[in-house]
Parts: structure tokens; C-alpha cells; sequence
């Protein structure tokens, strides 16, 4: 007679997830960025905008738990549009685009006639807010300096990405590594459980060394901006893992998905680049370029 009992979920440690296949995940999507940045940099630009819609698309499906049903269409292009004109045209185009973006999915809710109009609204420019426009600093850091038609690690554009992504891995990785040898005292237990204090004290050290050796060594900055990028990446990508954390709990849901094997969700890899990426953008872009 076959068992039919269910396998038990796999136990991870205090990891809490697949490490295996986390760093496989992380390897091939680290490597494919660094190929699109250093031989044709506008590529990375598809995949900030593929990234936008896999996320608008997490989060219609998170909100939908709540009864808020999103308008896909106008969000994803919408999106892509607003990554677009950031890379090509700059912070004043990006203003307009999201504005613009904003009304024009406003009005395409007016077809679904009263009833929920607020809430979707109201949500939509959320999302709008949260992923699209957060994630078009990236384009206007990229077209930094040497412009769209630049590229490799002479790039200030390129290095710039370089030093955003290195400093919330910096963030995430100190995090996680204090926190699984020595947390113990919880951040915020009801929200995030397994954030601790010992877990932000590791992130602040790998940021601020991080901080100081990339703006120094790499952009040729002074060594007080790379302090000061190290203490403002900690601060935001740890309010950005909150909030997300946050949004879940509200959703009850335990990932937005399961698109990233080991990772869940785009959106739970997404939470402290998106928070960290404007805040980094208007260091660099005044102090450093």
C-alpha cells in the first residue's frame, strides 16, 4: 500500500531558506547584470524593465488576497515607460512620466464604473510609487556621467550601478550573517521576526567598510561620502526589508512569489534595492559625479 502522508517541508536552519539554490539564483541574475553593464549597458536597462512588470505583476497577485485588483495594462506600460524616459531624459522626464502614468491608469479604472474605484485607485498609484518610479533611479544612475552611449567600468554610470548593487548586497549579506551567528535580540518581533539587532549591527559594519572602499577605491570620492553612503544604505535597506515585511503580514501571505528559486519573489529581493536606490542616487549624484 502506497503512503500517501505528505512529505514534511524541508527544514533550512535559521537560514530559513534553500541556500542552494539562492546562490545559484543569485549567481546567473549577478552575472547576467554585470555582462549587460559592461558590454552593452542599455541592456541592463531591459532588464530593470522586465524586473518592473514581474514586480507590478507580484503585487496585483499579493493585493488581490485583499480584495484590490489592480489594472495590469496601464501599470506595466506605464512602468516601462517611466524606466524608459529616465534612462534617455532625466529626473524631470521621469516627474512627468509618473504623472501622466498616474491619470492615465486613474481614468482606464473608470471603465470598471464605482464600486472599489478608491481602493484600486488609491493602490495603483501606490504600485506606480513603489516600483516603477523608485526603480527609474536605477536608469538615472546608469545614464550618469558618460551618457547612454558609454559603457565598461570606465562608465561613472556603470560604476555608480556597480557601487548601489555591492552596497545592498553589502547591507543584506552583513545582515544575514550576524544575525544567523549572534542574533538574538529582535528588531522588530511582530513585524519581522527574524531581524535582530546583532543582524543591523552586521550590516552597518559591511556597509560602512563596503561604503568607504567603493567611493575611495572605485569613484575616487572622498572617504567621509563613502561613510556617510555606508550609514544611509544600512538605515534604508533595513526600513525597506520592514516594510515589505509589513506589506506581506497585512496581504497573510509569506512571499509575493515563487519566481526566484530560493528567493521567493522578485519584490522580496526588490525591497531594500528599491528603498536604497533613490537615497544612493542623491549622494552620488551630488558628492561623487
Amino acid at each position: 500500500m502506497t503512503d500517501s502522508t505528505p512529505a514534511p517541508p524541508k527544514d533550512h536552519g535559521r537560514a530559513g531558506r534553500d541556500l542552494r539554490a539562492a546562490f545559484t539564483s543569485a549567481f546567473v541574475l549577478v552575472g547576467a547584470i554585470l555582462l549587460s553593464l559592461l558590454f552593452w549597458k542599455t541592456a541592463f536597462m531591459v532588464i530593470v524593465a522586465i524586473a518592473v512588470v514581474v514586480a507590478i505583476w507580484e503585487l496585483r497577485r499579493g493585493l488581490g488576497a485583499k480584495g484590490i485588483d489592480l489594472p495590469e495594462q496601464p501599470l506595466m506600460l506605464g512602468g516601462v515607460v517611466m524606466v524608459v524616459v529616465a534612462y534617455f531624459w532625466g529626473a524631470p522626464a521621469l516627474v512627468t512620466a509618473t504623472a501622466v502614468a498616474a491619470l492615465l491608469t486613474m481614468l482606464w479604472l473608470l471603465r470598471r464604473g464605482i464600486d472599489g474605484y478608491v481602493q484600486n485607485a488609491t493602490a495603483s498609484v501606490f504600485t506606480l510609487v513603489y516600483v516603477p518610479f523608485l526603480g527609474s533611479f536605477v536608469a538615472l544612475l546608469l545614464s550618469e556621467g558618460g551618457g547612454v552611449s558609454a559603457r565598461g567600468l570606465d562608465d561613472p554610470g556603470v560604476q555608480g550601478i556597480i557601487t548601489f548593487i555591492a552596497m545592498t548586497v553589502a547591507s543584506d549579506t552583513g545582515g544575514y550573517v550576524a544575525g544567523v551567528l549572534f542574533g538574538k535580540h529582535p528588531m522588530a518581533p511582530v513585524i519581522s521576526p527574524k531581524k535582530s539587532w546583532e543582524g543591523f549591527g552586521g550590516s552597518l559594519v559591511f556597509c560602512l567598510v563596503a561604503g568607504w572602499a567603493l567611493v575611495v577605491h572605485l569613484l575616487e570620492g572622498d572617504w567621509w561620502v563613502g561613510i556617510l553612503l555606508g550609514l544611509v544604505t544600512v538605515v534604508m535597506a533595513t526600513l525597506g526589508d520592514l516594510c515589505e515585511s509589513v506589506i506581506k503580514r497585512d496581504l497573510g501571505i509569506k512571499d509575493m512569489s515563487q519566481v526566484i528559486p530560493g528567493h521567493g519573489g522578485l519584490m522580496d529581493r526588490l525591497d531594500s534595492l528599491l528603498a536604497t536606490i533613490a537615497p544612493i542616487w542623491l549622494i552620488l549624484h551630488y558628492l561623487v559625479f
